[in-house]
């Protein structure tokens, strides 16, 4: 990837809005995995719109085309893997996202309280790092089948610390499940509230399982009161 102009980047993607026409009173980015698109995540809102009935869905492209392949988007690229390359990579891509998130917040009239990130793979590496370093916490993070990046520095760079859900195939054959754990482990180490949830035989993907967790655990961020919604 190329030291293109990222400040020029601005993001955009999919959208769904609240059940119902209702104003928005909270906030929801999704982040893809390497080359993806922000139609792949979008998916998923219908389901967490179930219990965030007011909330509004984006799901941004990534800023940059995907390197290995004419479709798709990357947040960084990945044909080096080492970590310095990743960290790097996701260090150049964090300012995009963060200026992405701050203009919707502001167009919404909303705050970091009212916000929520929900990352795949790559993108699970993205809403880490920003998230966990804005300068307010946002309400939780989500993250399927990521890791946590340059975990080691971490403790002289958080900011802030919403609760994390992170979700892993123990048969990932892309993102190793043991990156699940250190990153519980750096987490809890650093004062986040971090909960994991194994899914035995899946690979790098999501399932039904995943998915609820990830609602159930946004809709507490939320202090959503799921019994009240039912009746």
């Amino acid at each position: 990837m190329s030291d293109d102009n990222t400040a020029m980047k601005r993001l955009s993607g999919p959208i769904l809005d609240p059940l119902g026409g209702r104003t928005p009173t909270k906030l929801v980015v999704f982040c893809h995995g390497v080359g993806s698109d922000g139609d792949d995540l979008i998916g998923l809102a219908p389901y967490f719109q179930k219990v965030l009935p007011d909330a509004r869905f984006i799901s941004p492209n990534a800023p940059f085309q995907f390197d290995a392949a004419p479709v798709g988007y990357q947040w960084f690229s990945l044909q080096d893997m080492s970590q310095e390359a990743r960290t790097k990579g996701t260090q150049m891509a964090a300012p995009i996202l963060n200026a992405f998130i701050d203009e919707q917040l502001a167009a919404l009239g909303l705050t970091d309280k009212d916000l929520a990130l929900i990352g795949f793979s790559q993108g699970t590496m993205m809403a880490l790092h920003v998230g966990l370093r804005r300068a307010k916490a946002c309400a939780g993070i989500v993250g399927y089948s990521g890791m946590l990046i340059d975990a080691d520095n971490l403790a002289n760079e958080i900011v802030s610390k919403p609760p994390v859900l992170l979700c892993h195939g123990q048969a990932d054959e892309i993102v190793p499940f043991d990156f699940m754990p250190a990153a519980l482990a750096a987490l809890r180490e650093n004062g986040v509230s971090a909960e994991g949830l194994g899914r035995p035989g899946l690979g790098h993907g999501l399932d039904d399982d995943g998915i609820k967790a990830g609602m159930f655990f946004l809709a507490e961020c939320f202090g959503v009161n799921l019994q009240n919604m039912a009746e």
